[in-house]
């Protein structure tokens, strides 16, 4: 899954973190202005402004004017949560969500099911040491992409029967239909 190529920009960006590779990505979004703000949802609360300006080479006036930190998120389904409350608190009705190629489609499916009026462009981004080899051998991606897959297939079925039964989120259409 390579990144789209945005031909008009977004509202907002999210990045899911899990890696640096995710946050400098977004930012670098931000900087070529594919949208006006960006959230890191997820961010460990020891973690400072302070160290991902240095870890992304961001400047400290981007953070201060652009971007938001939520220290809140535990997992996918917390990311799903606090991009929404910061969404519908912004009126953002077109963002870019960031975060590894593999986890793209969970974290879609979980955003899309919380806000169906919110369009989610996918973007993609893959560790860079990942980038340089044949990853998909590897006993360790086998074990990630296994394992993401098994979380999809739960959200599948948590959001499919939630539909179902009456219980306001959905995974893109009423399963009774």
């Amino acid at each position: 899954m390579q990144p789209p190529v945005l031909s008009e920009p977004a509202e907002a960006i999210v990045v899911l973190t899990g890696g640096q590779s995710r946050v400098k990505a977004g930012i670098n979004l931000l900087k070529e202005k594919r949208g006006k703000r960006l959230l890191i949802s997820g961010v460990h609360p020891s973690t400072n402004e302070e160290a991902l300006q240095r870890a992304t080479h961001a400047d400290k006036s981007l953070f201060a004017c652009c971007i938001d930190l939520d220290r809140t998120a535990l997992n996918t389904v917390g990311n799903a949560a606090e991009s929404e409350r910061w969404i519908r608190a912004n009126n953002y009705h077109r963002v870019i969500v960031v975060t590894n190629n593999y986890h793209i489609p969970r974290s879609i499916l979980e955003m899309s099911s919380r806000m169906k009026d919110v369009e989610f462009i996918p973007y993609p981004v893959v560790n860079g040491e990942k980038r340089e080899q044949s990853w998909v051998a590897e006993g360790d991606t086998l074990r990630v992409l296994f394992t993401e897959y098994v979380k999809y297939l739960g959200a599948v079925v948590r959001l499919g029967s939630a539909s179902f039964y009456g219980n306001g989120a959905s995974h893109g259409g009423d399963m009774r239909e």
